[in-house]
């Protein structure tokens, strides 16, 4: 038996989460041991949920993202171990040598995870050391025996530091021979890269140099999501096609008010992910702009509507809701797709699958170029539409209503967007999905 630890990017998003869970149940059924390291609320709910356990390390981001960024949220961390002012004002110290000065990317257009990598922190050596630094710490306090990495690179620096085996869960667009987020366009020579300031971290552990962040997500395993037609990659890559990789945990089913939902009026799900990933601060990747476009968009419209945010707050700028929405928190996604007739999203990889996986064709609002990525590929198998929100003053995101609504109305008017999505997912599952990947996780460490 072994003992996995799984390892996700830090972020209060859902994506990467039913993306891992069902590899960790997978290897569960075969008698080893999962613990998780992704510790921003909403994600700890569903690990929880799924009743396995969540580590976070000694590092300050980390206890940011456990006790949640707001007021009390410092009360909170004395009150939970740190019992002293001493403890906090060494802390916060902490804090602020090892945060850069801009955590949050300011521009939507993140041409690829280098890209993105440089605008979240990676310019940072100090931050980049302390952050390898407390996943070794973990690593070696939990007594893994592999890491299985989700889109984090520090924790995959951390797994090669220590000589663990390293299998890496990725995207297609987030390997090193791909053409990045934004592969439209053609990239721009000048874009700030993090990986001089990583290559200085990387010698001390005896490591080789890299020349683009996407390098130290190819593992002694590499498994992209997704199947080539829906994620190219060139033949040379050193990879293996998964599938697609949902989560829905077993017995579990919709709330009553959404089973008893009309059968003689249209079911759209619309779910926005996290609003709001700092509050009091607008973010690039924040998805309010998709609960203000689709209220604005489909409130007079003859349709049911079904809200959801991920297990994040509905902002109260969004109330009263239309008589046509209901908001829950947070639905099956498998089954909400399943049960309805048009899904409306971010463009979260994720999210996207799903759509695939039930045969629900999509209208999606991509908030940032790793989703409008996502969205053009689906558009790309006739499996839905796309409409990128434009930007205005002072970083504010605006969706033409009569363009949605118009995009809404032909998707759900056209069943051949069912049709293709349908198709696409009945090929995707010839990958194998979660229970491939725990067996070729599996064969790695017993050859």
């Amino acid at each position: 038996m072994n003992k996995y630890l799984f390892t996700t990017l830090p972020s209060n998003d859902l994506g990467l989460l039913t993306r891992s869970l069902p590899i960790a149940a997978e290897l569960t059924k075969r008698g080893h041991q999962v613990v998780f390291c992704s510790p921003g609320e909403s994600p700890s709910k569903l690990i929880a949920e799924a009743g396995f356990d969540n580590l976070v390390p000694r590092h300050p981001v980390y206890y940011l993202l456990a006790a949640k960024p707001e007021a009390g949220s410092l009360y909170r961390m004395l009150k939970a171990g740190r019992q002293d002012f001493g403890s906090l004002s060494r802390f916060l110290g902490q804090l602020v040598r090892a945060m850069p000065t801009k955590f949050f990317p300011t521009t939507p257009e993140m041409w690829d995870m280098d890209h993105l990598a440089a605008l979240s922190g990676m310019l940072s050596e100090r931050f980049v050391r302390t952050s390898c630094e407390a996943l070794m710490a973990l690593v070696t306090d939990c007594g893994a025996d592999v890491v299985v990495d989700f889109s984090n690179p520090y924790a995959c620096i951390a797994a090669k530091a220590l000589r663990k085996p390293l299998t890496t869960v990725i995207q297609a667009d987030m390997h090193p021979a791909s053409r990045g987020f934004i592969w439209w366009k053609e990239r721009p020579p000048d874009l700030p890269t993090p990986a001089p300031v990583v290559n200085r971290v990387l010698a001390d552990y005896g490591l080789q140099p890299i020349t683009k962040t996407e390098e130290l997500l190819v593992g002694d395993l590499t498994l992209v999501v997704g199947m080539p037609e829906t994620d190219p990659l060139p033949d040379s890559a050193d990879i293996t096609y998964i599938g697609p990789i949902l989560w829905q945990r077993s017995g579990t089913r919709l709330p009553d008010w959404i089973e008893s939902l009309s059968k003689d009026k249209p079911v759209i799900w619309a779910y926005s992910g996290n609003p709001r990933y700092v509050k009091g601060i607008r973010t690039p990747v924040d998805s309010a702009v998709v609960l203000h476009a689709c209220i604005a968009a489909l409130a007079d419209e003859d349709v049911q509507v079904v809200l959801t945010t991920g297990h994040h707050s509905l902002p109260k700028e969004v109330l009263p809701l239309p008589a046509n929405f209901r908001h829950e928190l947070f639905v099956p996604g498998l089954a909400m797709a399943d049960r309805s007739d048009l899904l409306i999203h971010h463009g979260g990889y994720g999210s996207c699958q799903t759509g695939l996986y039930t045969g629900t064709p999509a209208v999606i609002i991509p908030t940032y170029s790793e989703r409008e990525s996502n969205a053009r590929r689906i558009a790309a198998v006739g499996a839905g539409e796309f409409v990128v929100p434009i930007e205005q003053s002072r970083g504010n995101k605006h969706v033409p209503v009569e363009e949605l609504r118009a995009v809404v109305r032909k998707v759900l008017s056209d069943p051949s967007y069912a049709r293709r999505a349908k198709m696409t997912g009945d090929r995707l599952r010839a990958y194998g999905g979660a229970p491939e990947a725990a067996r070729l996780i599996e064969r790695l460490t017993h050859g």
